[in-house]
């Protein structure tokens, strides 16, 4: 009969998921993860499998755990306009005091693992359709309840929300300064006018 491990999984997944977070997946090595999540190599493999198996059910567990945000935020009740509002302008308040530097784990896994990774390319497509989906549908209500020109496409601006969202979180790794943010989400908050 096989051993249960010796830890919590969950935990080790959450250590995880802050240590590529931090580093990216290239330049965090097995030797890395032992030292950081306490484990041996053994448990490490025989829990998880690979580097790769791991990174994975961490970026999973980063989706799981730090992406409902948005959607639950546009599917809310009321007035459809201010939530997308409300979305964009908590994305720059985000990037504008994220002290660490980190950005979005979503976003680092795209711009490192992407295009040569399918498996983190599949997560990374299911995430984005996602929050352009919701942006569309909370738009598109917005049009229907007179709040949005009927001029504009929901799906078009829905769009480049999600452009620009992506955008917001590669700047947040470079630290730009708040005011450019802030500047930025006001000129993207334009368009709904």
């Amino acid at each position: 009969m096989p051993r249960s491990p010796e830890f919590d999984p969950d935990i080790v997944l959450d250590q995880a998921v802050a240590l590529f977070w931090e580093r990216g997946y290239e330049a965090t090595s097995v030797a890395d993860l032992v030292e950081h999540l306490g484990i041996s190599k053994a448990s490490l493999y025989n829990s998880f499998g690979s580097k790769h198996q791991l990174y994975l059910r961490a970026l999973d567990r980063y989706i799981v755990k730090e992406d409902p945000f948005p959607m639950s935020l546009l599917t809310r009740q009321g007035k459809a306009l201010p939530l997308v509002r409300g979305l964009i302008e908590r994305f720059a308040d985000h990037a504008s005091w994220q002290v660490l530097r980190h950005g979005c784990f979503l976003v680092n896994a795209a711009v490192e693992r992407l295009p040569g990774d399918k498996e983190v390319q599949r997560r990374v497509e299911m995430a984005w359709n996602g929050l352009e989906a919701a942006l569309a549908l909370c738009l598109h209500r917005a049009q229907v309840e007179g709040e949005l020109s009927p001029r504009k496409d929901p799906f078009t601006l829905a769009s480049f929300f999600l452009v620009f969202l992506v955008g917001l979180q590669v700047m947040a790794k470079v630290g730009a300064p708040a005011t450019r943010y802030h500047g930025a989400a006001r000129e993207a908050l334009s368009l709904l006018r």
